[in-house]
């Protein structure tokens, strides 16, 4: 299984906000805002920084999808 961060940069849409908005809102790095931006792995403590700030649940930002083999 993999990350995938689209549902967070939908909200994000939605809210009318800005990835460097949330940086800043957040408190998180350029390297860690790189890594959801290409759905890599974050700290479960950046996951809970975003959903204080956007006011939502993990299931809001992320989801785990599955990863396509190849035959």
């Amino acid at each position: 299984m993999n990350v995938s961060y689209n549902k967070l940069f939908k909200l994000l849409i939605d809210k009318g906000m800005k990835k460097t908005d949330l940086r800043i809102a957040t408190g998180i790095s350029p390297n860690t805002l790189t890594k959801l931006s290409n759905n890599d792995y974050v700290s479960m403590e950046v996951l809970v920084k975003i959903c204080r700030v956007l006011e939502c649940d993990f299931g809001d930002i992320m989801e785990l999808v599955q990863i396509k083999r190849q035959e």
